[in-house]
């Protein structure tokens, strides 16, 4: 079994940052791709970051140069960092791991941590 567990979401003001944590654990072989993602009330879930294992990203345009996803391989962890946060920030924000383990290769899906950008 693979757990992914988030944390760091809440309430903020806009302009505000937020951190982001997610930490994958049980039977992992190695970690693909990891990411977030974010799904607001009546819309699809979308794309915000992903990062490779060897750490090259890409960024929905609608966050780039305010959003920073990293990772830590060591702790099977990923991060983003969210700064001047706006109301459209607002969502279930989900992390993504594709990884290999005894059984698949396959995505695994935290879930959920819900951000609300609001004054």
């Amino acid at each position: 079994q693979v757990q992914l567990v988030e944390s760091g979401g809440g309430l903020v003001q806009p302009g505000g940052s937020l951190r982001l944590s997610c930490a994958a654990s049980g039977s992992i072989f190695v970690i693909y791709g990891m990411g977030w993602y974010r799904q607001a009330p009546g819309k699809q879930r979308d794309l915000v970051a992903r990062i490779t294992s060897g750490g090259s990203t890409n960024y929905a345009d609608s966050v780039k140069g305010r959003f920073t996803i990293s990772r830590d391989n060591a702790k099977n962890t990923v991060y983003l960092q969210m700064n001047s946060l706006k109301p459209e920030d607002t969502a279930v924000y989900y992390c993504s791991a594709d990884l290999s383990n005894d059984y698949a290769t396959r995505r695994y899906w935290g879930q959920g941590t819900q951000v609300t950008v609001s004054s």
